[in-house]
């Protein structure tokens, strides 16, 4: 049974009666783009047959409007078409002759199937006349239909995860969820990785957002699972998609009902560490007028601790400088605990305003406020030539104050022609982002008998402003039966500015600027001006069993970087052309095999360029690199999809070349102070398998599985010459959901990332479980969750890093183990209904 979300979808692509001959489109901002078929007569193909009727409610007899129609082949069972209800409560359908059955649904009303009818040369036209939709039984409850296929569906270039079943996501953030879906992985530090990589390009709702912006991934922290409805995760992505990013694309869709009437669940959180918060999503729709609104708090507390040993060596008095371990110079022990505590709020509202049903209006605000506070305590102990001969220890504490607010602002217009499936959506919208960090150090230096040697105040004041402004627009047009062609353009302009200054108090009680560390003025204002303009075009069609899509995007960059106080200007400049390409063959059995193909970029981000130093460790500095360029690379990939009654499967094979790859490179002075920023390396030549699966040995039990094996060739010779690294490393992830009686639902998930060498060294393996169980309770109307995220507490950030004149060892857990449960109430939803679909 198809729910009536997807039918919503059906109703922007009503077939009217009129043809459209000419399209004229305005220009957006700066530049015009002209989407338009001149003097062409539109040529649709016609159907010989028609069913129409009108649908009413059997007590009122008033119109019921937005009702689904599915129209079936009553020989092979197979869907032809559907269709929903306009608002006076008719609907006409154009299909082949032959024989038919329909069904007609609504929410809260009986399902109604006819008897076999026939449409024919001699009956053209069949008129179901008036059908009468009965209520049901609970008016007030929804009955949802879910097949647990929609958990995770695939394509061949997309997966698309439906996280709301997932319940190792209640009561946790958007990295949470992204932990647990398959290809994707997110370390301890909060960074996101597609098939290893970190070059995955996040988007909100298929656009930019703040919520990934100064931090990274990292800002996904803040946001509320709850206010997520699903994730799709594209690995290779056509001229369609901007090029950035090259292991693909991650796109996070929010919640937004469009139901009829008022719905909404609410959702209260309590966990240990402290994890306290509550969500609601509300929607009301009326005719022609559909509200949202999201809104989520949280306030959160997370210990983290880490350790890190390093040796650094006297070049001079080695005889082999090729020969790293031997003896050592100075040793150093460093130890870290630190915590976190976060007070976050978010909220997404807007309306969609229908003029008909084929001009749809909407638009959206979301705002985000993250008021955080951290505690960092770091002790130094160092050594001379070995660990038992003591120089003295350094104790460091971090007292840091930081908010974040930032604000998005949307307006989407969405135009459905006659012909099925051509569209116009033209968007604009408009990103207000800025945060400010104020932080104190306190750093003591004794003796190895503990006696006072040196004590210091010091001071970092950070403040970052972020102003974007982004138009788009995409155009869409059938043709012939099964071919389209789609035309867009885009243009995206983001001023950045980092105001920083970093201070030390001296001898007569002033602060006084540190001008100079590593060669790195602290007393400096950093400014980013990012114009970046692009067009695309795709073409598609298919023949019999045989498909192809070919797309070709041009993007302009204007990237310029300035140093104020210092004067330093550091423009770039250049244009790219990105082809793509899918190829996809279908085959007997539900098989299928796509060939794809498209070239990436991965571009120095503000992060990337920022020449500023993190101040918290004073021996151990990160910081960004003005003159890194961009990265490209040529992307292949074949992929296969396997359907069967109770599950799927579907395995990929890809290949990466990466040219001037973007890697960041640890170096240490001889006073054994390091530097960590990005690079470019010479190449990353990868390739890889990967393989998921879903599958249902019995009505009780569910498993997921995804499998990623690849190698990699890194060559960072021009950094140094031993920069080189050829890696073998693979991650898995299984998942167990068991329904048990009086409905009870347990899920296990295990997480295994294989040790991985890299241009300096290795990352060591990552691994992890997590358990939850859950509960309906409340007649259905509420849901009782309790999950426990890294059971064994095992979620370490190990790695290690050797240069000329250094080792590294370093082991770091940002998260521990955590504890949570959640309670959901649903307003006019029914017990959630769980049946596979027959498809």
């Amino acid at each position: 049974m198809e729910t009536y979300f997807v039918c919503r979808i059906r109703w922007f692509m009503l077939k009217n009666r009129n043809s459209l001959t000419r399209l004229r489109i305005g220009h957006l901002g700066f530049f015009a783009l002209l989407l338009l078929v001149a003097g062409s007569t539109q040529v649709f193909a016609q159907q010989p047959g028609v069913i129409k009727g009108k649908i009413i409610d059997s007590v009122s007899t008033t119109p019921v409007s937005f009702a689904t129609i599915r129209v079936f082949s009553s020989e092979e069972k197979k869907l032809i078409d559907g269709d929903i209800s306009h608002e006076a409560g008719d609907f006409s359908l154009d299909v082949p002759f032959g024989k038919y059955y329909a069904e007609i649904d609504f929410m809260g009303y009986e399902s109604q199937k006819t008897k076999v009818f026939i449409v024919s040369s001699d009956n053209p036209v069949h008129d179901l006349g008036t059908v009468k939709l009965a209520t049901s039984v609970s008016t007030l409850d929804e009955v949802v239909v879910q097949a647990e296929k929609s958990t995770m569906e695939l394509s061949l270039d997309k997966k698309v995860f439906n996280v709301g079943k997932d319940l190792a996501n209640a009561g946790g953030s958007a990295n949470d969820i992204l932990m647990n879906i398959p290809s994707v992985s997110v370390d301890p530090e909060g960074t996101v990785k597609l098939r290893g990589s970190d070059n995955v390009r996040i988007l909100i709702d298929g656009k930019p957002s703040g919520l990934v912006s100064f931090k990274g991934g990292s800002g996904l922290q803040q946001l509320q699972a709850s206010m997520i409805e699903r994730v799709e995760v594209i690995t290779n992505p056509s001229a369609r998609y901007e090029a950035e990013g090259m292991a693909g694309i991650i796109n996070i869709v929010l919640k937004k009902e469009r139901n009829q009437g008022f719905n909404g669940s609410f959702e209260v959180i309590t966990g240990h560490p402290t994890n306290l918060g509550g969500a609601a999503n509300l929607n009301y729709r009326h005719k022609k007028i559909n509200f949202f609104i999201n809104y989520s708090i949280a306030f959160r507390e997370q210990p983290g601790d880490g350790r890190l040993y390093q040796e650094v060596y006297d070049l001079d008095t080695l005889e082999d400088e090729s020969v790293y371990r031997g003896d050592s110079t100075t040793i150093l022990k460093q130890n870290t605990n630190a915590l976190i505590t976060g007070f976050n709020t978010n909220i997404r509202g807007g309306l969609d305003f229908y003029f008909n049903e084929k001009n749809i209006l909407t638009v959206s605000y979301l705002y985000r406020r993250s008021n955080a506070s951290r505690i960092t305590d770091i002790r130094y102990d160092d050594y001379l030539f070995n660990d038992s001969n003591m120089t003295g220890f350094t104790k460091r504490r971090q007292d840091e104050d930081e908010v974040e607010p930032n604000s998005e602002y949307s307006l989407i217009y969405k135009k459905s022609y006659e012909q099925k499936g051509h569209e116009l959506t033209g968007e604009i919208k408009f990103l207000d982002n800025w945060e400010s960090s104020d932080q104190w150090f306190m750093h003591d230096v004794f003796t190895p008998d503990g006696t006072p040697q040196l004590s210091r105040l010091e001071r970092s004041l950070n403040d970052e402003f972020e102003k974007q402004w982004l138009f788009q627009v995409d155009y869409i047009k059938p043709l012939g039966k099964d071919g389209k062609v789609e035309l867009g353009a885009r243009a995206s302009f983001r001023d950045m500015v980092n105001d920083y200054l970093v201070t030390r108090k001296n001898e007569q009680g002033e602060f006084e600027p540190i001008t100079d560390l590593q060669g790195i003025d602290l007393d400096n204002v950093f400014e980013y001006d990012e114009n970046i303009q692009a067009v695309y075009g795709i073409l598609g069609n298919k023949t019999k069993k045989f498909s192809y899509q070919a797309g070709l995007r041009a993007e302009w960059t204007d990237v310029t970087t300035t140093l104020k106080e210092t004067n330093e200007e550091n423009p770039r400049k250049y244009a790219n052309l990105f082809p793509s390409a899918h190829l996809t063959l279908d085959l007997p059995k539900e098989n299928a095999i796509q060939v794809s193909y498209s070239r990436r970029v991965r571009r120095p981000f503000y992060n990337d360029l920022s020449p500023f130093m993190t101040f918290s460790d004073s021996r151990n500095y990160f910081s960004g690199n003005p003159d890194l360029n961009p990265e490209f690379s040529n992307v292949y990939e074949i992929g296969h999809i396997k359907y069967f009654d109770k599950g799927s499967f579907s395995s990929s094979i890809y290949y990466r070349d990466t040219k001037d790859k973007i890697d960041r490179i640890r170096l240490v002075d001889d006073k054994g102070l390091s530097n960590t920023k990005p690079q470019n390396l010479l190449s990353e030549k990868a390739m890889g398998v990967e393989f998921s699966s879903n599958y249902s040995p019995t009505n009780w039990w569910k498993l997921d599985f995804n499998f990623n094996f690849f190698h990699a060739d890194i060559d960072g010779s021009n950094i140094v010459e031993t920069y080189k690294a050829t890696t073998y490393s693979w991650f898995a992830r299984q998942t167990s959901r068991f329904t048990l009686p009086k409905g009870l639902d347990v899920q296990v998930r295990g997480n295994y990332e294989a040790p991985q060498k890299t241009a300096q060294g290795k990352r060591k393996s990552l691994y992890y479980a997590d358990l939850s169980m859950s509960k309906d309770i409340l007649k259905g109307r509420g849901t009782l969750t309790f999950n426990v995220l890294d059971v064994f507490n095992t979620r370490r950030l190990r790695s290690i890093s050797e240069g000329i004149n250094f080792y590294t060892d370093s082991n770091f857990q940002p998260r521990v183990r955590q504890f949570n449960l959640t309670f959901n109430y649903r307003i006019k939803q029914a017990k959630q209904v769980k049946k596979v679909l027959e498809e």
